[in-house]
Formats: structure tokens, sequence, C-alpha cells
């Protein structure tokens, strides 16, 4: 049985904008190890699921998908988004 992973997209470190960060992912776990390439060394294997990322809204949507497809899942929570507040005069003690 093919098992995912459900998870809130973080922000981008280098960006500034929050785009996409409301999203949620499904991406399936991989069912085999990567093995390098004999000819050309790059890492891959023959999980083409590896390569699959589904966009939902919710969180509920995915985790109802994923019921719906009969999938083994486990959410993992959205980061606690610390603020970091500070003037700018703060730049130049």
């Amino acid at each position: 049985m093919p098992s995912a992973r459900i998870y809130q997209r973080p922000k981008n470190a280098l960006q500034s904008g929050r785009a996409r960060t409301d999203n949620w992912v499904l991406e399936f776990e991989p069912a085999e190890a990567k093995r390098p390439d004999p000819l050309t060394g790059w890492a891959g294997s023959g999980d083409t699921r590896d390569q699959l990322r589904l966009n939902f809204p919710t969180a509920e949507a995915a985790t109802a998908y994923a019921d719906k497809q009969g999938l083994a899942y486990h959410v993992v929570p959205a980061p606690e988004r610390t603020l970091k507040l500070q003037a700018y005069a703060d730049n130049f003690k």
C-alpha cells in the first residue's frame, strides 16, 4: 500500500512574498531507494511516484483525496510562524 505525506508548503527563504504558502501538498513516500546509474552516475529509481506532487486548497481536501484513493498518509503540521519585530533604527545600535 503506498504511503503519502501531506504538508503545507513553507515560505521561500530567498523571497519576501508568501505566494502559494496556503496550499497543502500531497507527496508520495519513496517506494524504493535511489541508486546511481552506472553510465551517468545520476541517482534514480524505477519509482515514478517520486515525481508526483498534488496541490490542495486545504488539509481536509488532501486527506479526503487520500482516503478516497486508499492511501496511508500522515499529516505534517505547518510550522509556527514567528515574527521578528524590530525597528529600522536597531540596525545602527
